[in-house]
């Protein structure tokens, strides 16, 4: 089975293109989850159960775990191996931006692939095709790549035009290009492309066909899911996840807003 198999059969069976993030910061987890042993997977195992009818995936942000040395470790591996046992048919992410020369970035895909067992990973595409190969060559994972981000000064590289065979273009469009043309051999590759900007996100479509778009910033960051589902959307219907975090995992009820963005997600599926 292809990796990208998992997500899409994940997403007919939801009818959702969910991504929950668990950016389980410490200090904002209500007091009764602060009193667990390991509180951020306490609070995580009470949002996947909230939520899991609606995810087709699960993101976990590793900054909000690693800043707590060897406790969020085990609160993000007690994570992942709770999504595997419960719900082995979701589709996991460690959001993690990893990317290094070669030998360092195997030991980050081992990390998060092997150790964690995530289906996969964000990557910067910075450092080129060559120290991304560990994680590109795995065919049994997803490499998420980041090309068009959603924060306030995203542009200021991403935007930069560069010229490839004498035509020109924004930077980010370039980073869809290569790892479409390029990177993609393994049919594994996704990209993620921030909500804010629709008319991004229609031109990214338009250059990398059906390939899975991870697109954060819907909810808190105030992006409109209604343009990124009429814009994100492939031809057959799939190619999307659409994240959202604090809005859902912060909220009075997870349950009701998953289910809020469920609802409006399965209006715009014809699969």
């Amino acid at each position: 089975m292809k990796i990208l198999d998992k997500l899409n059969r994940r997403i007919a069976q939801t009818r959702s293109f969910l991504c929950v993030g668990l950016d389980s910061e410490l200090s904002r987890l209500p007091e009764r989850f602060q009193k667990e042993p390991v509180p951020q997977f306490a609070f995580n195992r009470h949002i996947i159960e909230q939520t899991i009818e609606y995810a087709a995936a699960y993101k976990i942000n590793s900054a909000f775990y690693e800043a707590h040395g060897a406790a969020g470790w085990q609160a993000m591996q007690d994570t992942m191996d709770f999504l595997r046992k419960t719900a082995p048919d979701v589709f996991t992410i460690i959001d993690a931006k990893r990317a290094d020369i070669g030998n360092t970035s195997a030991q980050y895909a081992t990390a998060f692939f092997d150790q964690m067992g995530a289906d996969s990973v964000t990557l910067h595409p910075y450092l080129g095709g060559e120290a991304l190969r560990p994680f590109l060559s795995r065919a049994d994972k997803a490499s998420i790549i980041l090309c068009r981000t959603s924060n306030v000064g995203s542009g200021e590289l991403q935007n930069l035009i560069v010229e490839e065979d004498g035509e020109r273009l924004p930077m980010w469009r370039r980073v869809a290009r290569q790892v479409a043309r390029h990177w993609n051999a393994h049919h594994n590759c996704m990209l993620v492309v921030g909500a804010t900007t629709s008319e991004v996100l229609r031109d990214i479509r338009e250059e990398v066909g059906d390939m899975p778009l991870l697109v954060p910033g819907v909810g808190a960051q105030g992006g409109d899911l209604d343009e990124v589902l009429r814009y994100g959307l492939d031809q057959n219907g799939y190619g999307l996840l659409i994240n959202a975090s604090r809005s859902i995992i912060f909220s009075s009820s997870p349950k009701e807003e998953a289910q809020k963005l469920q609802k409006t997600m399965c209006a715009y599926m014809h699969i």
